[in-house]
């Protein structure tokens, strides 16, 4: 259902609002450079710091865009069930393509608390939802048995799997069968991911190299392995590059070396030290993204 390159979307702030001229022009940047799909309002989207107010309306300035042209996954997931399904119930109304779903953090759920979450959600919304698995910010991790459960739900079609584990995406193919959608959460594994089944990734470094990005994958769907190879090469310093500080911190400050937006963020994201921009800014110059 979802392939390729799909940017998680930053969302460009000014004098701490949401900066709504410029954000629609960088979805529009976007769709133009190749990207095959955006995530408005994941954790790259800064949404644990947005308001409802704002978090729907990044959704639905986002779908003004790129509606019919890429596909929308939206940013829906809270660690409250009925907040997620909410959340969940405005991209369907909004009419956005799906919606990425996080697991619940702080909570600590069970698998048993997970599996009810979810199928909450999909019971009562009637859109394709992503599952998004990240232990790293979420503290719990939903094993693959879990997953498989889910995934006899209609409506659960895949994962963003941010675990790092390249078996994960092995052992799901196997365990739920070849079309349940496996998206990358993790820039520097990509090349791993698709070789070990999956279909694509939601990525961060593709804010500021998209047309980079896309041709990765598309060099990849055309089994052109040396050209696939030598992208992923150039690429590898620039992921590194933008999670030297946490995320979105250091790709903001890329974007706005592109003029696309400021590199102000929400707190309790601060702005990166001056060591890390002059590495960002640096690792954009030998990759060629500028002048």
């Amino acid at each position: 259902m979802f392939s390729g390159s799909i940017t998680a979307l930053i969302t460009p702030f000014r004098d701490g609002k949401v900066d709504e001229k410029a954000f629609q022009e960088f979805v529009d940047w976007q769709i133009h450079e190749g990207s095959d799909g955006v995530v408005p309002v994941g954790t790259t989207g800064e949404s644990p710091t947005l308001s409802h107010d704002e978090h729907k309306r990044v959704v639905a300035l986002c779908l003004d865009v790129a509606k019919d042209k890429v596909p929308v996954i939206a940013g829906a997931g809270s660690n409250s069930t009925a907040e997620a399904i909410d959340l969940t119930r405005h991209a369907r109304e909004a009419g956005a393509d799906a919606a990425l779903i996080v697991t619940p953090y702080y909570n600590k759920p069970t698998q048993e608390g997970l599996y009810r979450h979810y199928e909450a959600i999909a019971t009562a919304v009637d859109i394709p939802i992503i599952i998004y698995n990240i232990p790293g910010r979420s503290v719990v991790d939903m094993s693959v048995d879990t997953m498989a459960r889910l995934a006899r739900l209609p409506n659960i079609v895949g994962v963003k799997d941010a675990t790092a584990d390249l078996a994960r995406p092995l052992a799901t193919r196997t365990t739920i069968g070849p079309d349940f959608c496996q998206l990358s959460g993790e820039d520097a594994t990509i090349a791993a991911f698709l070789g070990q089944g999956g279909h694509g990734c939601i990525s961060v470094t593709s804010n500021v190299a998209p047309r980079l990005c896309s041709d990765l994958h598309k060099a990849w769907q055309a089994r052109d392995f040396d050209r696939f190879g030598e992208i992923r090469d150039r690429l590898m310093p620039l992921h590194a590059a933008l999670f030297c500080e946490s995320s979105p911190g250091p790709v903001k400050y890329a974007a706005s070396l592109l003029g696309k937006c400021t590199d102000e963020t929400r707190l309790p994201i601060a702005p990166i030290a001056e060591a890390s921009r002059s590495r960002v800014e640096e690792t954009m110059r030998s990759v060629g993204l500028l002048n």
